[in-house]
């Protein structure tokens, strides 16, 4: 399956694809208390992907829930080497992109971000787990038959 958006960010100046499992996410994320940014695990117990972990992932989600502070964690996600290979998302958050800029100003390494549309996000769930490269403004999914 491939799937065609917008770059929200392009990711590392090298420019190679980001490449993992995707996570597919029902319910969006709060990277405040919802991401521990030392293990990249996913920390709030109310959230049902509660103890899986970014790390190397491709993040896909709706949205987050929203806090200035989310471009803090993102940053340590980034300078902990925690942080999700790549994010496609269909609601982008300007301040968790900031976060990314950041990392990348500072010398850390950053990530993509992709916007795709709410249906598409959606038809990504039954692939959960599968593996995916994320270059440019295309999402390629090695579903299993």
């Amino acid at each position: 399956m491939e799937l065609t958006g917008t770059v929200v960010h392009g990711g590392p100046a090298e420019g190679g694809p980001a490449a993992g499992p995707l996570l597919v996410l029902g319910k969006p994320l709060s990277f405040w208390g919802g991401i521990d940014p030392l293990t990249g695990e996913i920390c709030d117990p109310r959230h049902p992907r509660h103890g899986d972990s970014v790390r190397g992932r491709i993040l896909v989600m709706e949205g987050t829930i929203g806090s200035s502070s989310s471009s803090a964690i993102m940053l340590e996600l980034l300078r902990n080497d925690v942080a999700p290979a790549g994010i496609v998302i269909a609601r982008p958050d300007a301040i968790l992109v900031l976060g990314i800029l950041v990392a990348g100003e500072l010398g850390h390494p950053t990530i993509p971000m992709l916007r795709l549309d709410g249906p598409d996000i959606a038809a990504l769930a039954p692939a959960d787990g599968c593996p995916a490269t994320l270059s440019g403004d295309a999402l390629r999914v090695n579903a299993a038959s």
